[in-house]
């Protein structure tokens, strides 16, 4: 069946605002810039205020969903469900898990690449399986289990590739191992938020802009509040600002005021990640779950690609081979094979199941 016009802007918005998402986050850790009270340039490595900007752009997602709400009851005749009462602190869980896992990959994506980053965050597979037969109890398929063993050997080769380093390797060996370990460990935190959302938040009939604005509102304002007593506990290691702190707003916002470019990236990582969840979820709707994670898979190569072009990283054949175990892993979690399948014939209900059979991530679809 082919699409239409409205489908594959979609899916291409999804892909696009996919890919941004991740590569503006990264440049602006790549951005250099005095801060505070005359200090000497510095990167700029702000992780927890990216992570506000990123619930920022969740937030919005409440606006785009009263948006749509207040143009469909002007229609003769109205297609959306009116929303029905539900308590908001429903989300403050699996926000809570959000809000940590989030911070944590910000966090590690300042010490190790892009691609590995993108590539490392298809592990929430492996945790959500499990967690999902522990705590929900479901039954996995032979195929989904296979998958869940075929990414875990993607993880490993995509390990190994970032441990060999290259000639444009600018980061020490432990710094890289500490970031890609944060980044499987938020996949964890990030399998805790789906099985919560799972398991209290969708049995309630509540639209799904309305649950991530509602995660994203809950999101922004505690990381917002904890930014002051950040600005006051020792980091060590784990902070490069110069009072080596966990994180220093006063000095971001110094270091913005010195290079102004660094807001677009910036700008760049809040829009894109509200356009994403409005086009992912569009897709998962108007299309399947299984071509949203397709979506997904490109955004990884496309993510990869981009770092390769811009010169942030360089190429790894080893890589190459780690993911497209990941992808093949992925593929067997989510039914892939029998969608390629000629002679199945499977129902848009079966492909649209919940966020643990069918897509990669949380509400959000992150970040």
């Amino acid at each position: 069946m082919s699409w239409s016009r409205r489908q594959l802007g979609l899916a291409a918005l999804m892909l696009l605002t996919g890919s941004i998402n991740t590569l503006a986050a990264k440049w602006a850790d790549n951005f250099s810039a005095g801060g505070c009270g005359g200090t000497e340039e510095h990167r700029f490595q702000h992780p927890f205020l990216q992570a506000v900007g990123m619930f920022l752009g969740e937030f919005s997602c409440l606006g785009v969903f009263y948006l749509l709400l207040w143009r469909d009851r002007r229609r003769s005749e109205p297609r959306l469900a009116p929303p029905q009462p539900f308590n908001p602190l429903l989300f403050l869980p699996p926000a809570l898990c959000d809000m940590t896992g989030t911070s944590i990959m910000y966090v590690a994506l300042n010490m190790t690449s892009a691609s590995s980053f993108q590539m490392l965050r298809g592990s929430v597979i492996v945790f959500t399986g499990l967690l999902s037969v522990a705590f929900l109890g479901r039954r996995l398929e032979l195929s989904q289990w296979l998958g869940i063993g075929a990414t875990l050997l993607g993880l490993l080769i995509v390990g190994l590739a970032d441990l060999r380093g290259g000639p444009g390797q600018q980061r020490e060996l432990s710094e890289v191992i500490t970031g890609d370990l944060l980044i499987v460990m938020a996949q964890v935190i990030v399998a805790i938020q789906m099985v919560l959302e799972e398991k209290f938040v969708y049995k309630h009939d509540v639209h799904p802009l309305q649950a991530v604005g509602t995660e994203g509102f809950f999101g922004f304002v505690l990381l917002a509040l904890l930014l002051l007593p950040m600005y006051y506990i020792p980091a060590g290691g784990f902070s490069a600002n110069p009072r080596g702190v966990l994180e220093d707003a006063p000095d971001a916002f110094c270091q913005l005021g010195r290079r102004p470019i660094i807001s677009l990236a910036l700008l760049a990582t809040v829009a894109s990640i509200a356009f994403f969840n409005f086009a992912g979820l569009s897709v998962t709707k108007e299309l399947s779950a299984t071509t949203r994670m397709v979506l997904d898979s490109l955004r990884t190569a496309a993510v990869w690609v981009c770092s390769l072009l811009l010169g942030w990283e360089s190429f790894h054949a080893l890589q190459l081979v780690g993911f497209g175990v990941l992808l093949a892993g992925t593929g067997l979690y989510n039914g892939l094979h029998r969608a390629l399948e000629p002679c199945a014939q499977r129902g848009g209900e079966a492909e649209r199941q919940g966020l643990l059979q069918g897509e990669q991530g949380g509400v959000n679809g992150v970040s």
